[in-house]
């Protein structure tokens, strides 16, 4: 049994049993694939797919048994690679970090800055994209950490170490009626048009199901990914903005308000997820400690080793976790 057939195996089972795209994404042949499978199925005298002709059509009862192996074994060799380059190339690497927009944009920045100076011979790779999916590649091992909200956790493969919680502001055009209100409610709001994040989005669930609590029915008539989209429809006169307090801004706009909602919205809380098996080497524990700095280095250590959420909470339950503003007053 060799190692290069398991990768095979792997890429075929990722690439939906199709072999020529796995062989594409291997820059090899089909006709190796096929062959080098053929013969790990005669070592190991099972079929491990069953087939139709020379198609792939699924996957044997025998199969499943060893591909949950196969996955185990890859990342654990990963994990040696990387180990052994910390101590080959001391301070060279990379970090890779998936997340949406809104972590990338208006997170990120201050703190890779802050990491890159410390850390200049480390190459940085930022994928953004849908929550659900850059949790994927986090619990599938293709990235570093994974920053997301609620959707993280839905991944029993991540180990999830809590970083900031936030909450949201409404955004109006200048003298806008709300603007005059002394304290706006759940029923103000939904009296608007309402422009946010889109479904699977930026806390939106949470957002949807405080209205549905309150027995109101948001009239949310534009979503887009991107906050800086939703300011644009907003000064468009579209109707009254929900963003995340992150996407908020420092500057000064001369065309919307800014509202605080902390007292219509339950926080928020965004997460750093990694796969429980990978291997966490020097430079990755000081982006961890920069993204939960109100955690010793000792606590996050015995944080990543620890596999149950119970037992994490525990751990945590001595601990507060800071706001959005409190970590990024503590980050400058």
């Amino acid at each position: 049994m060799k190692l290069q057939q398991l990768r095979f195996l792997d890429a075929v089972v990722r690439n939906n049993l199709n072999v020529s795209s796995a062989a594409e994404e291997l820059y090899t042949s089909q006709p190796g694939v096929s062959h080098q499978i053929k013969l790990l199925e005669e070592e190991l005298d099972i079929k491990i797919f069953e087939r139709s002709g020379k198609k792939l059509t699924g996957i044997s009862p025998a199969g499943y048994a060893v591909l949950e192996h196969v996955e185990s074994l890859l990342n654990n060799v990963k994990s040696i690679k990387q180990a052994a380059r910390e101590y080959s190339n001391a301070n060279r690497g990379s970090l890779t970090i998936a997340t949406t927009h809104t972590q990338a944009q208006f997170i990120l920045p201050p703190i890779l800055q802050q990491y890159s100076s410390k850390y200049p011979r480390i190459d940085l790779q930022v994928h953004q994209g849908n929550p659900k999916a850059m949790c994927k590649l986090a619990a599938n091992n293709s990235v570093d950490f994974v920053l997301a909200s609620e959707t993280i956790d839905e991944f029993d493969e991540l180990v999830t170490i809590p970083a900031y919680t936030w909450n949201r502001y409404i955004v109006v055009p200048k003298g806008h009626g709300l603007t005059t209100k002394a304290e706006i409610t759940l029923a103000d709001l939904a009296a608007y048009p309402i422009l946010t994040y889109m479904l699977g989005l930026t806390g939106r669930s949470k957002l949807d199901r405080t209205f549905h609590d309150a027995n109101l029915e948001p009239n949310v008539v534009f979503t887009a990914t991107d906050s800086d989209v939703i300011k644009t429809y907003v000064r468009l006169g579209f109707g009254v903005g929900i963003i995340a307090e992150m996407a908020k801004g420092q500057k000064h706009d001369d065309e919307l308000d800014c509202i605080s909602a902390n007292h219509l919205f339950p926080d928020s809380m965004i997460k750093v997820g990694f796969r429980h098996s990978r291997h966490i080497s020097t430079y990755q524990y000081e982006f961890l400690h920069m993204m939960t700095p109100y955690l010793e280095m000792d606590t996050i250590k015995e944080l990543v080793h620890t596999r149950a959420l119970n037992d994490r909470n525990e751990i945590l339950s001595n601990y507060t976790v800071p706001t959005f503003q409190q970590l990024t007053l503590g980050n400058k």
